[in-house]
């Protein structure tokens, strides 16, 4: 199987982890606990009672990762910062140890001539902040001001592609309407007030970031799925089509992009809240202007419009998700090109913006091969589909910049633990050996016949 098309100059190809997916070391050098410690202790919510540690013991095993990726010939990094390793207390003062990892790491990249792209916050969030009301307390864009403060004013002089927030719909309706991420909530009115406040977290932090890194590139990282609906809609299953959306998409692209919330949100969603959440000045505040998107998307979303169902997100009424179309990844995922070129085409003409692939991927079973090797033809089936569809969508007038493969290594796949490998390299986690996945070679071939 050969994949010979070409990109842009200047594309970037890169690869992206989140802390406590890799990190370990979750008590060492001062981290106190985040809102993942605790859940992962609740019985039920985590597979095979896994937890954060050891991960891949990447905080102990950083500069060997770093060779690693140099290995594969990335162009850029796409990491982010546990904010209980940086202010164990949520406020206040700084972890000397906690924000020098993230220095060292800065540095290793830079020597090894990867780009560094920060994420502020990849859903670890301090459980000292939690127990003060987390994402529902409006008080959380200060708190996250002063963190996002710290860190850049740190790295800022080395770093320049910064992210605020990873996919704020899994911060607010994954965990705190549909219960399945920490804190583990199942309240359709909190889950719109977490969207609301980290949206507004992330737009008071933009200047922040300005502030202290000037000639930053400053964005957020959303994770939109395009919503299809039957083959023959009628106009009920239109509606059940622009439902999904608001509660999937356009809660995010509306107030980021547009300045407002979509009006059918509010109307559908008015029997529930009287949305008094937002307050004047708001949504000027989120939509500052940013200089490009990070779009993760790994599968579409499929509804029809059925009588008396009411999915649980808000405004979800008349709302039946229905199967994805086979073939599956091992998460039950559907494979489709198709929906990622179309998403990404929606994502575009949505924020107006460069865009940057910012996570992309696929979990198979993978084992060691008796040859040492491991062969995972799915996944590397699974990128050419979809890198074929990125160029598409450049050829159809997307501004893409970069693609960044989920995962650089297997980790801690949240609610699901250690039972799913997304990683392009496989990880033996009783001995934390690296092994470099056949589809982790292709994607280095790829990388250097680009740059040949």
């Amino acid at each position: 199987m050969t994949f010979d098309t070409r990109f842009p100059d200047g594309f970037l190809w890169g690869a992206a982890t989140a802390s406590f997916q890799i990190e370990g070391s979750t008590t060492a050098d001062g981290r106190s606990p985040s809102i993942w410690d605790t859940f992962c202790d609740v019985e039920g919510n985590v597979v095979n009672k896994d937890t954060g540690d050891p991960a891949c013991d990447h905080y102990r095993r950083m500069p060997q990762d770093v060779v690693l990726m140099k290995e594969l010939g990335l162009d850029a990094y796409r990491f982010s910062v546990a904010w209980p390793r940086v202010i164990p207390t949520g406020t206040g003062e700084v972890n000397p140890a906690g924000i020098d990892f993230y220095s060292r790491l800065v540095d290793d990249l830079l020597e090894n001539g990867i780009r560094p792209f920060v994420t502020l916050y990849h859903w670890d969030l301090p459980q000292v902040l939690d127990d003060r009301g987390g994402w529902l307390n409006r008080d959380i864009k200060d708190w996250f001001a002063e963190y996002t403060q710290t860190v850049v004013s740190h790295l800022g002089d080395r770093v320049t592609n910064w992210t605020t927030l990873n996919e704020p719909w899994c911060s607010s309706l994954l965990s705190y309407t549909l219960g399945h991420h920490a804190p583990g909530h199942t309240d359709r009115v909190e889950g719109l007030v977490a969207a609301h406040h980290l949206m507004l977290a992330h737009g008071t932090a933009v200047p922040v970031i300005r502030e202290n890194c000037p000639g930053a590139e400053v964005s957020i990282t959303l994770n939109p799925t395009q919503v299809y609906g039957p083959d023959n809609p009628t106009e009920a299953d239109l509606d059940a089509v622009r439902r999904a959306d608001d509660a999937l998409n356009g809660i995010f692209f509306g107030p980021l992009f547009h300045g407002a919330y979509p009006e059918s949100l509010l109307e559908n969603t008015a029997a529930i809240t009287d949305h008094a959440y937002i307050h004047d000045g708001d949504l000027e505040v989120i939509s500052a202007p940013l200089d490009n998107l990070g779009v993760n998307n790994y599968f579409p979303t499929r509804v029809k419009h059925t009588e008396g169902a009411v999915h649980p997100l808000p405004g979800g009424e008349g709302v039946e998700e229905t199967d994805p179309h086979p073939p599956l990844t091992d998460m039950g995922w559907e494979i489709s090109p198709q929906g990622h070129h179309d998403i990404l085409m929606r994502s575009a003409q949505e924020c107006g913006l460069p865009i940057y692939i910012t996570e992309n991927g696929s979990a198979w079973p993978d084992e060691v091969s008796e040859d040492g090797a491991v062969h995972d033809p799915d996944r590397t089936a699974y990128l050419h589909g979809h890198l074929d569809a990125v160029k598409q969508a450049i050829d159809d007038g997307a501004d893409i910049r970069g693609y960044f493969a989920w995962s650089l290594m297997d980790n801690f796949e949240w609610a699901f633990g250690y039972s799913k490998r997304f990683g392009i390299v496989h990880v033996d986690y009783e001995t934390q050996k690296r092994t470099v996945k056949d589809s982790g070679h292709e994607y280095a071939r790829i990388i250097a016949a680009h740059h040949g």
